[in-house]
C-alpha cells in the first residue's frame, strides 16, 4: 500500500501551562509533505492510534476500496455508500449490487481476495495542508448476502493490517487494538463544531495566542499583526488550532478533563476561552 513519508523535525516545540492549568503544545515538527506534527514533547493525553483509526473509519471522511485488478474503474465506483465496524473489528461496506467491488468479491468465492480501504481525512475549514490524515485498513473481502436492501450488497473486510498517518504521526496499528478501540464521542459533530468556531468565534480563537507562553511572540507576523487562527481538529481531549501566516504552526489546547458529549465540550471551550481572555 502507498504510504506518505516519515516525519522530519524542524525545531523543538515548547509546552506551557496557563493559569487555569490548560496544557498547550506548540509545534513546528512537520511531515515530509509539510503537515505540522507533534514533537517529542507532545502532550500527555491523546487518542491512541487505534482510536484515531477507528474514528476515521466510522466518520464521514472519504473512502475508496482498492482491489488488485480493479484499478481501472472510476474511483466513485469503489466508494462505499456506508461503512460500519462489526463486533469483531471487521469492516462492513455497502455497495450497489452491480458494483466492481461486489463482482470481484463474488468471483473470488472461496479464494482470499485482498483489498485495502483507504480513508482520507480533510479539514472541514480552509487551511494550508488541508489533508489532516490518511488511514489504510487492509484485509480480505467477502460478500455478505442478506444484510442490504434490494439493489445493494454488503461486503465484509476482515482486517489484517492497519496503518494511520495523521496529525499525531504515522504508525502501524494491531488488528486486535483496532477491534477493541472506541470511537471519539465528538466524531459526529466535529465538522459542524469546527465550522462554527471558525465562523463565529474567530476573535476568541485569536486570543488563544495568550496561552502559548514563550511562543506567543512567534504568533506575530513581521508587521506586528497576529497570525490567522484556524480551528483544525477537535476530539474529547482538546482542540488543535493552526496559526497561519507566511508560515504556519499548530498549537494543541488540552481540556481540563476529557469530554463525553457536546454539553461537556461547551463547558470545556468556555473554560479555555476564559483562561485566554485574562
Amino acid at each position: 500500500m502507498s504510504r506518505p513519508g516519515n516525519t522530519k523535525r524542524i525545531t523543538d516545540s515548547t509546552k506551557e501551562a496557563d493559569a487555569a492549568q490548560q496544557s498547550v503544545e506548540a509545534t513546528e515538527v512537520r511531515s515530509a509533505h509539510g503537515q505540522p506534527r507533534p514533537s517529542g514533547l507532545e502532550i500527555d493525553r491523546m487518542p491512541s492510534a487505534a482510536e484515531r483509526t477507528r474514528t476515521l473509519v466510522q466518520s464521514t471522511c472519504s473512502a475508496v476500496l482498492l482491489i488488485p485488478g480493479v484499478e481501472t474503474v472510476r474511483p466513485d465506483q469503489l466508494t462505499p455508500q456506508a461503512r460500519v465496524v462489526g463486533p469483531d473489528g471487521e469492516v462492513f461496506l455497502l455497495f450497489p449490487a452491480d458494483s466492481p467491488a461486489v463482482r470481484a468479491a463474488t468471483h473470488a468465492q472461496d479464494d482470499e481476495l485482498a483489498a485495502v480501504l483507504e480513508i482520507t481525512d480533510v479539514a472541514p475549514v480552509s487551511v494550508p495542508h488541508r489533508i489532516r490524515g490518511r488511514a489504510w485498513v487492509s484485509g480480505w473481502l467477502t460478500c455478505v448476502p442478506g444484510l442490504a436492501e434490494p439493489g445493494g450488497m454488503m461486503v465484509r473486510l476482515e482486517v489484517g493490517e492497519v496503518y494511520v498517518d495523521d496529525l499525531w504521526g504515522a504508525t502501524d496499528v494491531e488488528a486486535e487494538d483496532f477491534a477493541r478501540a472506541s470511537v471519539d464521542p465528538l466524531v459526529a459533530h466535529e465538522t459542524e463544531l469546527l465550522q462554527h468556531l471558525h465562523a463565529a468565534h474567530g476573535d476568541q480563537l485569536q486570543e488563544l495566542c495568550a496561552l502559548l507562553g514563550e511562543r506567543a511572540d512567534a504568533a506575530l507576523q513581521e508587521d506586528g499583526r497576529r497570525l490567522r487562527a484556524v480551528p483544525l481538529a477537535l476530539d474529547r481531549f482538546g482542540l488543535r488550532v493552526r496559526f497561519v501566516g507566511k508560515q504556519c504552526f499548530d498549537a494543541r489546547f488540552d481540556f481540563p478533563e476529557p469530554v463525553r458529549d457536546v454539553t461537556e465540550l461547551r463547558r470545556a471551550m468556555h473554560t479555555l476561552f476564559e483562561a485566554a481572555s485574562h
